[in-house]
């Protein structure tokens, strides 16, 4: 994409796990060379199982996680250009400023020491982007008033917050430094149903008024239908399927993705019990099926499967699909899950 504010190109990320099996030094390979697109100003959704990759392949756009092959590139709003494998201390400084991460715990991202003031203010504080006090605290009362926080919150300490109250603190805390891009890691999975909602709209708000592009990790695929302007599926450190949510929903062409989405938990009695059962676990990173990856428990595995690993290519509907049999995938009609007060 012309537009892509992060580019990704074959993108690995190794941890070398200090042991060896059977001569060869074991490692870890979260990410298993990746090549993805987010738009300007989108709201991306990259969804998976745990252990699938999502938090390193976020941290890996943040400059946060070790670049072993591959590349990422993240353009700016002023439309400098940022190579993350190759940041120097100047060029790390000013990245730092540009993007952002919104924590998952709302409970342990915030320190029970610091007032909420201290907290808003502290990026600015390090990064030494106000002349003085008056400044510092006059940005920090603008953040928090778009993150619907009051004057008199800013004086008290976390203790005195609810879940969603304290989420809204670091999301100010985020957006204080005026960013351009914001990873958010399963920032709504500690919180209650009501209260996702509550966060989720005020994501989608902040996102078009502050022109944010967002890389939202999450697990949950009814809030990511609703949230997402584009949606990637990540299995076992790749990108296994991307389309728009509402196709991905309708018609999904990998067997993964089907399968997810037949998980989902229905209020429909009819829909109960179709949900497609995945036998055994996702396998090691360190030790990956040969071919593709998710085969030892895919239903349509072929020996060509553990011949071959399928890229990840285009298809006819808008999908893009890293399935030799995508083709062959029938259309469930499925539906997009319904999820009060999440915008669609």
């Amino acid at each position: 994409m012309s537009d892509a504010a992060i580019r990704i190109r074959d993108l690995e990320v190794h941890y070398p796990l200090g042991r060896r099996f059977l001569g060869k030094a074991e490692v870890l390979k979260a990410v298993a060379g990746i090549t993805l697109d987010i738009p300007h100003g989108s709201f991306f959704g990259l969804v998976g199982e745990s252990g699938s990759g999502k938090t390193t392949l976020g941290r890996a756009t943040l400059a946060a996680a070790p670049i072993s092959t591959g590349s990422v590139s993240v353009t700016d709003g002023q439309g400098d250009v940022f190579d993350l494998a190759h940041l120097d201390r100047d060029a790390a400084r000013r990245f730092r400023r540009r993007a952002q991460l919104i924590f998952q715990d709302p409970y342990a991202a915030l320190s029970p020491r610091m007032t909420v003031r201290d907290i808003i203010a502290e990026p600015l504080e390090v990064m030494k982007l106000c002349k003085n006090r008056d400044e510092v605290n006059e940005r920090v009362r603008a953040i928090a008033a778009k993150c619907r926080l009051n004057v008199e919150h800013l004086r008290r300490f976390p203790h005195a917050f609810s879940g969603g109250q304290r989420q809204r603190i670091s999301i100010a805390r985020a957006l204080v430094t005026n960013p351009d891009y914001i990873v958010a890691d399963e920032s709504v999975a500690a919180l209650d149903v009501s209260i996702q909602a509550d966060i989720l709209n005020l994501l989608k708000q902040l996102q078009r008024d502050l022109g944010l592009t967002f890389l939202f990790i999450s697990h949950d695929l009814s809030v990511v239908a609703h949230s997402c302007d584009h949606v990637a599926v990540m299995y076992l450190g790749r990108i296994v399927e991307t389309a728009p949510p509402r196709k991905l929903f309708a018609a999904p062409r990998h067997p993964y993705t089907r399968a997810l989405i037949s998980a989902i938990p229905s209020l429909d009695p009819d829909d109960r019990g179709r949900a497609e059962r995945l036998e055994g676990e996702i396998p090691s990173p360190t030790n990956p099926p040969s071919g593709c990856a998710f085969r030892t428990r895919c239903p349509m595995a072929r020996p060509l499967c553990a011949e071959e690993t399928p890229r990840l290519r285009q298809m006819a509907d808008g999908h893009r699909a890293a399935c030799h049999y995508a083709e062959e995938l029938a259309a469930p009609g499925a539906r997009a899950p319904q999820v009060q007060g999440v915008p669609g």
